[in-house]
């Protein structure tokens, strides 16, 4: 977790993580019409970026093209790093490349692409139907603290200064719930919150293998191969 992140959650949110990093969710299946009543009727999907964030969008589209051109120069410096690399090297690239593949197999084999596992009547189907209600922005700031798995975020969507609005939006108490990398063996962006009730839902981190990802690796080290408690 970065300096700048554990110093708001201590100071501005009174939170003191062992690990945090930026998720967000897959869109969020339509529930039953009854369900989502009983539920509050809640939005089921970020709002609109504010028309700031839109005029910022705009003045960055000119851009875009000098952002395509870097991009298809480092695609092609890459290709010629690997014409010119030495066979171990091209051994390593090839035994990546079919780690990622694995990895991508896994993930739809599993279902860790769906965005809950769709009892909306479980725990985690009804967290999910409150998620935007919480707040309306596409990200979460999710540590792990005391026991305890908390979010974060800013009350309304923004496109800057994510960290310095954020507040705390929503809690899971300790023993209702853990975190768990689904693919420890992979370097990966998903993470699991699976509910004592056997509901879970899924969390897509900003990074390749996020802080949590680590943390959670440092507890089934510590702590042996089991999923790792909050």
């Amino acid at each position: 977790m970065s300096r700048s992140s554990d110093r708001t959650a201590r100071n501005r949110l009174g939170v003191v993580p062992d690990s945090g990093s930026w998720c967000a969710i897959g869109r969020i299946p339509q529930p039953p019409a009854d369900v989502h009543q009983a539920a509050g009727a809640g939005p089921l999907r970020p709002a609109f970026l504010r028309p700031l964030g839109i005029l910022g969008a705009v003045l960055v589209a000119p851009l875009m093209p000098i952002a395509m051109l870097f991009s298809l120069l480092a695609s092609g410096e890459e290709a010629l790093k690997r014409l010119l690399s030495t066979k171990e090297e091209r051994d390593r690239g090839r035994a990546d490349d079919l780690a990622t593949g694995r990895r991508d197999k896994a993930i739809v084999e599993q279902g860790l692409d769906d965005t809950f596992d769709g009892d909306w009547d479980k725990a985690a189907g009804q967290f999910l139907l409150r998620w935007y209600g919480h707040s309306s922005h596409h990200q979460r700031f999710v540590m792990l603290a005391e026991g305890r798995i908390v979010f974060a975020a800013p009350p309304k969507r923004v496109s800057v200064r994510r960290e310095d609005r954020m507040r705390v939006v929503a809690e899971i108490p300790a023993g209702t719930a853990v975190i768990e990398d689904p693919l420890p063996e992979y370097d990966n962006r998903k993470l699991r919150v699976h509910f004592t009730d056997g509901s879970w839902l899924m969390l897509t981190t900003e990074e390749q293998r996020s802080e949590l990802h680590m943390y959670l690796m440092r507890r089934t080290r510590a702590e042996g191969p089991h999923a790792s408690d909050v």
